[in-house]
């Protein structure tokens, strides 16, 4: 089964959707693009099944290139046979690759490989081939004692022999395959106290849970103790059947050798095999784990960032503290700094007179509609202030609770410092703050995803896999919503799709140097914006008050004959789109017939919804 033919399988796609999908991205085109701009040829996939697609379309083609990698050097030392070949084939993990070259890697210095420098691989052989069912294995054994080589007595021999059979059984795929089976259905992972006193991790001062059914934010929980030297973890499993499940393999009954081989075997498990099975099973669980908190850490921050924005209004954020005091600033409607200033209501200062009349002073000069609170240290006092405060206001006020979270970070951030020099640190926390309420997304877009909160165990995780998964979500929200390309910061313009942060700048400095971008097509004299670049960020570019109204839609330019077509069918033309003279197309649209409508203008349904 070709890797086409895998990913059919378990996403459940058509054969020419999946191909397309695969060549689509191949081509270079970006997951928002295609998910919305290439209905046709996916079969409607969104951006989530997308990402996944091309994950694990990653993963199979890293998998393949592995398999031809221990191929050639299995080949290159001229031990490929028809079995070791299917079982390449069959692998459908890099650890069943990694599991099949065991045996014909480079190996360091070993007990194995010392005995076989003695010559005692042939005495190995015939030992672990059971088929002697008369004699002495010390007679056998003498038959190798050579004192030039190190091979003093019958029993040294026996002992070379037996390292040597422990290491055929341990480079064993099949045995570490159904080790690992025997594993995930009976193993146990158990956590101790590896040190006296109290800590966050009491519950797992003696926890135990089968492998097959321990939570994932568990495995999270026991593996922080352990790096925290708080824990001792071990996974468990009865070493009588682990020892039967590879004696069934290797064992024959009736030889001379049988109880031999069965010792080695046993030697072989504890001192090779389990402890690294062990290790890997532990990775196992660590990578299932993140994998499924990465996905976690996603779904919390896109609620975050797709917050409503509170547009038009003016602004005046309040970043609580205590000794400090609470820093203020008023923000314009277009995200404008008015003014900064520094309260004390709260304790240990509770200059709660003086603040109010501060705070009723800027409301008044600046026609103050809204005030934005942090939630973080000081917020409840801060919030029964303001509370307070605004209540016998003649202006109605209204205040809410933003999250915080990453302000900080921002604040002292190289961009803060750049969007901000006059300020110091705190002042730009209130800005943060304050710009939240009035846009989130463009706001949260100026701070590292990490940053804003969205996981307890975000900072174990692996990072470059975390990155990978939470820009993906940023992006997939800044594209899902649209960027005005006149107001965008070089933050918020760096993941619409086709755009990179080089090209964000240059978009900026094309918009400083020119002013305000009228068209569509002016994009393309942005320097490094070509015509590819072009083709995956356009439709997600929005131009208010353009030349043509369709340039301030989701339209995509490719699309623009089609959407006029589709106009000009129910008597509407492109200014109609900004004088909001198209309520009652979807109605006539639905008495055409969409099918008919999406026929008549050379499109496919999907485009036309």
């Amino acid at each position: 089964m070709n890797i086409n033919e895998i990913l059919c399988s378990e996403f459940k796609i058509k054969k020419d959707h999946l191909d397309n999908i695969v060549n689509l991205i191949d081509d270079g085109n970006t997951i928002p693009f295609i998910a919305r701009y290439r209905k046709e040829m996916t079969g409607s996939c969104d951006d989530q099944v997308l990402r996944e697609i091309a994950d694990r379309l990653e993963y199979l083609r890293n998998l393949e290139k592995r398999k031809q990698e221990v191929s050639d050097s299995i080949i290159a030392q001229e031990k490929m046979t028809d079995e070791i070949a299917q079982a390449l084939a069959a692998a459908e993990t890099l650890s069943a690759v990694e599991d099949i070259d065991r045996p014909f890697k480079q190996k360091r210095r070993t007990k194995a490989s010392i005995a076989k420098e003695k010559g005692l691989e042939p005495l190995a052989t015939v030992l672990l081939a059971q088929e002697i069912t008369s004699g002495d294995l010390i007679a056998m054994a003498s038959e190798y004692i050579d004192e030039e080589k190190g091979v003093a007595t019958a029993e040294e021999a026996l002992e070379g022999a037996s390292d040597i059979i422990a290491e055929i059984v341990s480079d064993d795929p099949e045995v570490r395959k159904q080790l690992k089976e025997l594993i995930q259905k009976e193993a146990v992972i158990t956590s101790k106290q590896a040190k006296e006193g109290e800590s966050v991790y009491t519950m797992y001062y003696d926890y135990s849970e089968p492998v097959k059914s321990v939570p994932s934010h568990r495995i999270l929980a026991i593996n922080r103790g352990e790096n925290e030297e708080w824990l001792s973890v071990s996974v468990g499993l009865s070493e009588d059947r682990a020892l039967k499940t590879i004696n069934d393999l290797y064992i024959k009954q009736g030889s001379i050798s049988t109880e031999f081989v069965e010792n080695a075997i046993k030697d072989s498990y504890n001192r090779l095999i389990f402890p690294s099975v062990e290790r890997e099973t532990r990775s196992g669980l660590t990578e299932k784990a993140d994998e499924q908190a990465i996905k976690m850490f996603g779904l919390n921050l896109k609620p975050l960032l797709m917050q409503p924005p509170v547009k038009g209004k003016t602004v005046l954020a309040v970043d609580p503290a205590y000794r400090t005091g609470c820093k203020i600033c008023a923000i314009d409607e277009n995200g404008k700094v008015l003014m900064t200033d520094v309260i004390y209501p709260t304790p240990p200062q509770s200059k709660i007179a003086e603040a109010a009349e501060k705070v009723k002073k800027y409301i008044a000069k600046f026609n103050v509609d809204c005030i934005s609170i942090g939630n973080g240290t000081a917020s409840k006092e801060t919030e029964i202030f303001i509370a307070d405060t605004i209540r016998d206001l003649d202006k109605k006020v209204t205040y809410m609770v933003v999250n915080e979270a990453g302000a900080s970070v921002y604040s002292a951030s190289k961009l803060g410092a750049e969007e901000f020099p006059e300020f110091d640190v705190s002042l730009r926390s209130a800005v943060s703050i304050g710009r939240r309420l009035q846009d989130p997304l463009a706001e949260l877009v100026k701070i590292d995803p990490k940053s804003i909160g969205v996981g307890q165990y975000q900072h174990d995780m692996p990072q470059a896999r975390l990155d990978a998964a939470l820009s993906g979500v940023v992006e997939g929200c800044v594209n899902s919503v649209g960027v005005d390309i006149n107001t965008a910061s070089p933050s918020l313009l760096s993941y619409v799709a086709g755009i990179n942060s080089a090209i964000a700048k240059n978009i900026v400095a094309y918009r400083d140097e020119n002013g305000a971008f009228r068209s569509r097509k002016e994009f393309l004299k942005v320097k490094k914006l070509g015509p590819k670049a072009f083709e995956q960020c356009a439709g997600f570019l929005r131009i208010p008050g353009a030349e043509n109204p369709l340039d301030n839609t989701a339209v995509h330019p490719e699309s623009y004959s089609a959407a006029e077509k589709l106009l000009g069918l129910f008597g509407y033309t492109p200014k109609d789109v900004t004088d909001g003279g198209l309520t009652l197309l979807t109605v006539k649209l639905d008495k055409y017939g969409k099918q008919k409508a999406a026929d008549d203008c050379g499109i496919g349904l999907p485009t036309l919804n």
